[in-house]
């Protein structure tokens, strides 16, 4: 009997022993698991520090304007630990690979440029229409294929800038809502017209569509009553609409390398045009302005040729006021011979 009784008590010491021994192996497990989620939380916090310094690297001060200046640095994505300098006024990041503009850009209100020009962006995050203050979007050699309504919200812009982008053909008619946009850059691309939002943009003076694919012009392109630099070189275009020449405000005028066969002759009218340029189009009449002296400067002469548009349409008139005259001619002797 007691023989039995050492026996149980034993039993029961070892199953106490093995009872303690792992709950200390369960503790000793919950607590490393709480090390490791710290220790990794830890990394975190001070990568983002670090991050953070080589973002503060990058700080410039020009003009009074702080300014965040990246160029030819691998940087395809931008952390979020770059909220902490909202203060930035003007983003200059240059090929850097950079994908994609951050959602929490419109953190960033007090953002003046935000210049991301030569690198990979594909998309303008509708986010951006938070930035009521932005003046500057320049997003020119970049894959950008659609641009989101909510840019219509950025008010204060005045400067649009989206060149070489060549998948992008189209733009949301809620642009027409940028009152103050003076300068817009669409050339290289795949537009095939120029877009309705466009024309009516109340306080547009420069317009670079060169390098597309436009086939016409709208006939009420006059209606851009501030105009006053057109670029067209390198379209499709094979006519100009006669309300072209109403469009008094217009400067400079390139229509270089298009189909034109023809020059409106109302646009002899247009006092305010200084430089135009028809070269290389397939023109109907063939032209030549008279020979100069040596002094002359050659690009006043033909890279600008409004002396060779006026001479091109006084003669087109001439030669209509002939083909008119020998028709009166031909149905006067048709008359009297009857």
């Amino acid at each position: 009997m007691a023989g039995v009784l050492v026996s149980g008590s034993v039993s029961s010491i070892k199953a106490l022993w093995e009872t303690r021994i792992r709950r200390n192996q369960e503790e000793q497990k919950r607590s490393t698991e709480r090390g490791g989620a710290t220790g990794r939380l830890g990394v975190g916090v001070w990568e983002d520090r670090a991050v953070l310094a080589r973002l503060k690297q990058k700080l410039q001060t020009e003009d009074g304007r702080l300014i965040l200046r990246i160029e030819q640095e691998e940087w395809k994505s931008l952390p979020s630990c770059l909220v902490q300098l909202s203060q930035v006024q003007e983003w200059q990041i240059h090929r850097t690979g950079l994908l994609k503009i951050p959602h929490f850009i419109s953190s960033f209100q007090n953002l003046l440029v935000l210049d991301l020009s030569r690198n990979g962006v594909t998309e303008v995050p509708k986010q951006i229409g938070k930035l009521t203050r932005l003046r500057e979007l320049l997003l020119s050699y970049n894959r950008i294929q659609f641009v989101p309504e909510e840019l219509s919200g950025c008010e204060s812009l005045e400067r649009l800038e989206l060149a070489m982008n060549r998948d992008l053909s189209e733009l949301p008619d809620q642009l027409r809502m940028l009152t103050k946009l003076q300068h817009l850059d669409l050339s290289m691309n795949n537009f095939s017209v120029l877009p309705d939002c466009v024309v009516d943009l109340p306080a547009l003076e420069w317009l670079d569509m060169g390098g597309n694919c436009l086939q016409h012009l709208p006939d009420d392109i006059h209606r851009m009553q501030k105009l006053h630099t057109l670029w067209l070189q390198r379209n499709e275009l094979e006519r100009l609409p006669e309300n072209i020449s109403r469009m008094d405000s217009l400067d400079t005028l390139v229509l270089s390398s298009n189909r034109l066969r023809d020059i409106p002759p109302l646009m002899e009218g247009m006092s305010m045009l200084r430089f135009v340029n028809f070269r290389d189009n397939p023109l109907t009449l063939d032209v030549t302005l008279p020979s100069r002296t040596v002094e002359d400067d050659e690009d006043d002469r033909e890279m600008f040729g409004r002396e060779f548009m006026q001479m091109y349409i006084q003669e087109s008139r001439k030669r209509a006021f002939a083909v008119l005259n020998m028709h009166c001619v031909n149905q006067t002797n048709d008359e009297s011979s009857d």
